[in-house]
């Protein structure tokens, strides 16, 4: 198992010339596209913050959509996420994969085989962002639109990625023990099943209650099939603070399959109930990962500092470390005041980045993720 660099290797971004003459006609390299705003970092020094060897995709499935994970080889995540102004605007922000080959560790000889010049230019790297579609509709094309193309499959038992996910920085070895005792829960006890799951769900409270640890963060929702879904609109704007709901509460607002409106509870939500974050972005449009079209949400989404997917509960894409933001309907959240907040010792502890400046929010954002999967979203 060969891996060039790891989570704490310092690296310098090549040059613009350096990295275009990787690239092929479409602005890819080994598929995975070197998106336009990513030349700005040319020339500038980063701790690389995850090795990405393993990372996750949406896929199609006969339920709706799937998350699968995938293999990445010569892959890391910096600090950068993608601000989607070349995108129409995409709201996701998504954590941006650097392929070793556009980056330098430094302190080491720049041994690097250089390819030769005209593999791309800036212009057709911007062109590259956008193409048209069968029915001659507007389509975007990004490193999320192409995960499925840059990546090969990975099944779930195969120990290289843990062993990567170790040896890599990634994750402590208790981390990643941890998380295959839960997949080896998860799966044989069958305690992921809506329908024969209850027994095992049940005794994992039980254990976990003993322990002081979470519930089992995989249950359905309490709304019976047909009945109406609860909607509160608190019209919430980044800079808010709020207070998320109890996992109890929030399971209220959800059917058996975890949705409300559209909108889906995934496990990985579980953690941060009954904290307090700063609202970061009402999200109302997005680019769907499958097609590549720009989606708009009939009710916005909120995405909150610091909060994305830390991929402790995700079945098979249990340590991704590509840290997706999660999105969360207004009725899992409630507002909360900043003073009510500052003169409650105990509930500092656990504001989590909610009442830090502004600058420092995003390193707490960076620092976090050694602890994101986007829901299943259909607008709303």
């Amino acid at each position: 198992m060969v891996m060039t660099l790891g989570a704490g290797d310092w690296v310098e971004v090549r040059s613009k010339e350096e990295i275009l003459a990787t690239l092929d006609g479409n602005g890819r390299l080994e598929g995975l596209p070197f998106m336009p705003q990513m030349l700005q970092y040319c020339g500038q020094r980063f701790q690389v913050l995850k090795h990405a060897g393993k990372t996750c995709c949406e896929m199609s499935g006969p339920a709706g959509v799937v998350y699968v994970p995938r293999r990445l080889s010569g892959t890391v995540h910096l600090e950068h996420r993608c601000d989607g102004r070349m995108y129409g605007g995409c709201q996701a922000g998504c954590l941006m994969f650097w392929k070793d080959a556009w980056l330098k560790r430094l302190g080491s000889i720049d041994s690097q085989e250089r390819a030769r010049a005209g593999g791309c230019t800036e212009d057709r790297l911007t062109a590259a962002t956008t193409y048209r579609g069968p029915d001659g509709d507007l389509r975007y094309s990004c490193q999320a639109t192409q995960v499925l193309e840059a990546t090969s499959p990975l099944k779930v038992w195969d120990p290289a990625p843990y062993i990567e996910a170790y040896r890599s920085g990634n994750h402590s070895g208790r981390a990643v023990l941890r998380g295959i005792l839960y997949l080896l829960y998860y799966y044989p006890t069958l305690a992921r099943s809506r329908r024969w799951g209850a027994a095992s769900r049940w005794l994992y409270d039980r254990v976990q209650s003993i322990r002081g640890g979470l519930p089992f963060p995989d249950k359905p929702g309490k709304i019976a099939a047909g009945q109406p879904h609860p909607r509160l609109d608190l019209e919430l704007k980044p800079g808010e603070l709020v207070r998320v709901k109890s996992y109890e509460q929030i399971l209220e607002t959800v059917d058996a399959s975890s949705y409300n409106r559209g909108l889906g509870f995934n496990a990985e939500l579980v953690p941060y109930c009954g904290k307090v974050f700063r609202v970061r972005t009402r999200i109302e449009r997005f680019i769907d990962e499958k097609t590549g079209k720009m989606r708009k949400m009939k009710t916005p989404a909120i995405i909150l500092d610091g909060v994305y997917c830390q991929s402790l509960y995700s079945g098979k894409r249990i340590l991704c470390p590509r840290a997706i933001f999660l999105w969360w309907r207004e009725i899992w959240l409630e507002r909360v005041s900043e003073s009510g907040i500052a003169q409650s010792g105990q509930e500092l502890e656990g504001v989590c980045p909610a009442l830090r400046s502004a600058s420092a929010l995003q390193t707490a954002d960076t620092a976090r993720l050694g602890l994101p999967s986007r829901p299943s979203i259909t607008p709303s």
